[in-house]
C-alpha cells in the first residue's frame, strides 16, 4: 500500500515544473491522469531525441500516468472534464494566468461541481502582482531570481544552472503543499487553491544568500565552484582533471593541510590562521592548493582525502556519473518497458523508504493512451465515446496498439 492510494488527479501541465510534481505523487500512489490536446498533447512530446517517434525526454517526467486526450475548448471536451472533477482530489495546472478561466475549468468552477477539490496553479510569475501575465520559463525565472547572476566564473556572462532548476524548485514545492493541503482536508474536509511561481520557489531556495543580503546588503556574484562563506571549498585542477575539497572547518583544515598536502607549515602561516584570514586570500589559497594539486591524479588525491577523513570527491562527466559503481548500488536507474519506445531507462525515485514499496510504476503513456478507459470509468456509452473520436473531441494517437 503506498500513501496516495486512492487520491486522484487532473494533471493539466506541461513541460517540467507540474509534470515533475505529478511523477511523484503516482509513485506515491496517486492516480494521476494527463489531460492534453488533442493531436499534439504536451509541448515537451516534440522534444528529441525521439524512438519510434515517441519522445525520450517527455518519458522521464511523465511516467506513471495515465493520458486522456480531450478537446477542453469544445463544450463536451470541458463538460467531460468537469464531469471527471467531479471524482478527482486535485487539479494541477501550468498555463498562464487566465487561461483556465476563459476554457471554464477554473478553481471556481470546478469548486462548484466539487467543493472540496484542492486546485494547484503553477505559473512563472504567479497568479498576482505586476507580472503575472509574463509567459516564464525556467531561464526567465532564473534570469528574474539573480540565479544567472551568481553562477559560473567571476567576470564571466550569466550563466544558467546546468538543469532546470526553477522547474524542479517549483514542482517540489508544489509536492508538499499538496500533501500539506490533503492532510488538512483529510482533518477538515476542506478544499484548497495553491498559486505556486517558478520565482517564488527559486527564492525561497537562496537561503545563504538572503541571510548575507538581509544582514549587510551582499549581493551574490558568480564565483564558480567556491563557497561564498568558507575555504577551502571547492573544485581544484588535478593532474588529469579536478577534485572537490571541503576542509570547511578548522578541524578539516588541519587534517587537510598535515595528512593531504603535506603542509605543515600552513596551520602557522599568518595568512592561513582563521576561516576569516584564508577567505580574505582566497586566490592565494587557490594557488598554493593547485601547485600540490596538479601533481597527481584525481584518483590518488580522493583516496588521500577518504583515508585522512577530509570530505572531497571526482568532478565527473553525466554519463560518468550515470555509470558510477555507487549509483548502481544505489539502485538510481530502473528500467522499463514502454509499448512503443521498447527497453528505456529512467532516472529511480531518490528516497529510500525502509517498508513503502515507493518505486517506477510504470512507463509514460502515448497521447491518449487511456481516453477510451477512462471515458468508460465515467459512464459514457461506447455509442457516445465513438462519436467524440469522430469528432475530433477525444483523441487516441494509436487506437491500434491496444491488446482486447
Amino acid at each position: 500500500m503506498l500513501p496516495l492510494d486512492g487520491f486522484r488527479v487532473l494533471d493539466l501541465t506541461r513541460f517540467l515544473s507540474g509534470p515533475y510534481c505529478t511523477m511523484v505523487l503516482a509513485e506515491l500512489g496517486a492516480d494521476v491522469i494527463k489531460i492534453e490536446q488533442p493531436g499534439t498533447g504536451d509541448d515537451s512530446r516534440r522534444l528529441a531525441p525521439k524512438i519510434n517517434g515517441e519522445s525520450y525526454p517527455f518519458g522521464m517526467p511523465n511516467r506513471s500516468k495515465r493520458s486522456v486526450s480531450l478537446d477542453l475548448k469544445d463544450e463536451r471536451g470541458r463538460e467531460l472534464f468537469l464531469r471527471l472533477a467531479e471524482r478527482a482530489d486535485l487539479i494541477i495546472e501550468n498555463f498562464r494566468p487566465g487561461v483556465v478561466k476563459r476554457l471554464g475549468i477554473d478553481h471556481e468552477s470546478v469548486r462548484a461541481r466539487r467543493p472540496a477539490i484542492i486546485y494547484c496553479s503553477i505559473s512563472g510569475f504567479g497568479q498576482t502582482g505586476p507580472y503575472r501575465d509574463r509567459p516564464g520559463f525556467d531561464i526567465m525565472a532564473q534570469g528574474a531570481t539573480g540565479l544567472m547572476r551568481m553562477t559560473g566564473h567571476p567576470g564571466g556572462r550569466p550563466a544558467k544552472v546546468g538543469i532546470a532548476v526553477t522547474d524542479i524548485a517549483a514542482g517540489s514545492t508544489a509536492i508538499y503543499s499538496i500533501l500539506a493541503a490533503e492532510l488538512n482536508r483529510r482533518v477538515t474536509g476542506e478544499g484548497q487553491y495553491i498559486d505556486i511561481s517558478l520565482v517564488d520557489a527559486a527564492l525561497a531556495w537562496t537561503v545563504w544568500e538572503s541571510g548575507a543580503y538581509f544582514a549587510d546588503g551582499e549581493v551574490p556574484q558568480a564565483t564558480g565552484t567556491r563557497h561564498r562563506r568558507s575555504t577551502p571549498y571547492q573544485a581544484y585542477r588535478t593532474a588529469d582533471g579536478f577534485v572537490t575539497i571541503g576542509a570547511n572547518n578548522d578541524r578539516l583544515w588541519r587534517r587537510l593541510v598535515l595528512d593531504v598536502l603535506d603542509r605543515p607549515g600552513w596551520l602557522d602561516d599568518p595568512r592561513f590562521l582563521t576561516l576569516g584570514d584564508r577567505m580574505a586570500v582566497i586566490d592565494e589559497l587557490e594557488t598554493e592548493i593547485e601547485a600540490i594539486t596538479t601533481t597527481r591524479t584525481t584518483a590518488e588525491w580522493i583516496e588521500a582525502l577518504d583515508k585522512a577523513g577530509v570530505p572531497g570527491g571526482p568532478v565527473l562527466t553525466y554519463d560518468q556519473a550515470l555509470g558510477d559503481p555507487h549509483t548502481s548500488a544505489r539502485e538510481m536507474i530502473s528500467e522499463m518497458t514502454h509499448p512503443i519506445i521498447g527497453q528505456m531507462r529512467t532516472i529511480s525515485p531518490p528516497a529510500k523508504f525502509g517498508a513503502l514499496p515507493y518505486r517506477v510504476k510504470g512507463p509514460a503513456p502515448w497521447l491518449g493512451q487511456h481516453t477510451t478507459e477512462v471515458l468508460r470509468e465515467l459512464g459514457c456509452a461506447e455509442q457516445d465515446i465513438e462519436r467524440l473520436y469522430a469528432d475530433g473531441v477525444a483523441f487516441d494517437q494509436h487506437p491500434n496498439l491496444h491488446e482486447e
